[in-house]
């Protein structure tokens, strides 16, 4: 049986003032796949996020999600069906407001909860912060919790509206050497999960990329260089080019890391 698409762009371009922001992006993300977006600063990653959440409508090209075009349906709705967990909603969070109070806000795509949420919302953040081995989270304030907490609370969040698709954006940003690989060991464990939604990771750092991401978007100053499998893409030819300075891809025990050469 294939697959159902998730997220399917095609052709996809973003101007803003005149400038080329995006160029002729194709890209498809099914159902149970797990995605890496790489590329250096500046190459159109958080472009590329905010065109298929909405936030920059495309000056050329189609998005569809489940389906459905943005343009002629209703994109506040389908935007539910994606969930994010950025630096950008991690600054916004109510510095007072409980985790678990930050988890059932999700279900409504709202920060700060405000209104009595219902037993049944309550019940599943509870849940949520338990499969993300949390749920001793529920009481304290975000203003108490580490980054590393933090990112799980927000991935819990997302859940609650049960996304088809979850964005993580910098996932490890602010995280120190041990919290990061704490995180990315859970969450190599979260993408083996049957149940889990399709995943993409957004980054620029190669020591992050986890072998369930087996597929990688390759972005290069707005335009995709090459989509594939890690082996196909993540070559020290391929990098360079990306990066525009000489370097050597590394993997070990599964992991990849980046090495400059020196001239």
């Amino acid at each position: 049986m294939s697959k159902k698409v998730v997220l399917k762009l095609s052709g996809l371009s973003v101007r803003r003032s005149g400038v080329h922001i995006l160029t002729g992006v194709d890209w498809e993300v099914k159902q149970g796949e797990h995605w890496i977006v790489l590329g250096p600063n500046g190459s159109g990653k958080t472009s590329l996020l905010a065109a298929l959440t909405g936030y920059f409508p495309p000056s050329e090209g189609h998005i569809e999600l489940l389906g459905q075009v943005y343009g002629k349906s209703d994109w506040r709705a389908l935007r539910s069906k994606v969930g994010i967990v950025s630096s950008t909603i991690r600054q916004m969070m109510s510095e007072d407001e409980p985790a678990l109070s930050s988890v059932v806000s999700g279900r409504f795509g709202m920060i700060d909860l405000w209104g009595k949420p219902s037993a049944g919302d309550v019940r599943k953040a509870r849940k949520l912060l338990r499969s993300l081995d949390c749920q001793y989270l529920e009481n304290r304030e975000w203003r108490v919790l580490s980054q590393g907490e933090r990112q799980k609370v927000l991935i819990a969040r997302a859940l609650m509206a049960n996304p088809a698709m979850l964005i993580l954006d910098e996932a490890c940003a602010g995280l120190d050497p041990v919290a990061r690989e704490g995180f990315l060991d859970w969450l190599s464990h979260f993408a083996a999960r049957k149940e889990a939604p399709a995943l993409v990771m957004v980054t620029h750092h190669l020591e992050e990329i986890l072998p369930e991401f087996p597929k990688v978007l390759l972005l290069s100053r707005g335009r995709v260089l090459k989509t594939g499998t890690q082996k196909k893409v993540l070559n020290s030819e391929l990098l360079s080019e990306t990066y525009r300075s000489p370097v050597k891809v590394v993997k070990r025990k599964g992991r990849y890391q980046l090495r400059l050469i020196h001239k």
